[in-house]
């Protein structure tokens, strides 16, 4: 449990990102991304849902300790509001940077809008609680409470 003042507790128990554009670039990780995910993985239970754009998601995290899903509808963004649901809104964070992502961030326990080298919408942007520039920043707050606090806290 994560008290922050003025914000409210949060009890983190999934983590959910998108893929392409939040976790990779154009398909893959980066060293420290992988670094950062195995310590990810150990504390939480992990999910990526994507579209798979490169089609390299599953090689790419064969090795991890995670759930992929690859998305299957037309509308994706409600695809991923609805997997959100299912692992229970209110013990999930959830980390993206497209339109399709803004639903899912709206809705989740805590979200992050990640810049990355793909940007971000404006609607993933305004559904978010917390703006980033990179992902391993997103990781390094969650596996570093205190940087949550002391970004949240009013």
């Amino acid at each position: 449990m994560i008290e922050i003042p003025h914000f409210g507790n949060i009890d983190i128990e999934n983590i959910l990102f998108d893929y392409n554009g939040t976790l990779a670039t154009d398909g893959h990780l980066n060293p420290e991304t992988e670094r950062l995910l195995i310590k990810i993985c150990g504390e939480y239970k992990v999910y990526v849902i994507t579209a798979d754009t490169f089609g390299t998601v599953k090689e790419a995290l064969q090795d991890f300790d995670l759930q992929v899903l690859v998305l299957a509808s037309a509308d994706h963004t409600a695809e991923k509001a609805a997997f959100l649901t299912k692992l229970g809104k209110e013990k999930t964070v959830a980390l993206g940077n497209g339109n399709n992502d803004a639903k899912m961030l709206e809705e989740a326990l805590l979200s992050f809008a990640v810049m990355g080298d793909e940007g971000c919408s404006k609607e993933t942007l305004l559904a978010s609680d917390i703006v980033v520039k990179e992902i391993v920043s997103a990781m390094g707050m969650l596996l570093n409470p205190k940087r949550l606090i002391a970004t949240l806290r009013r």
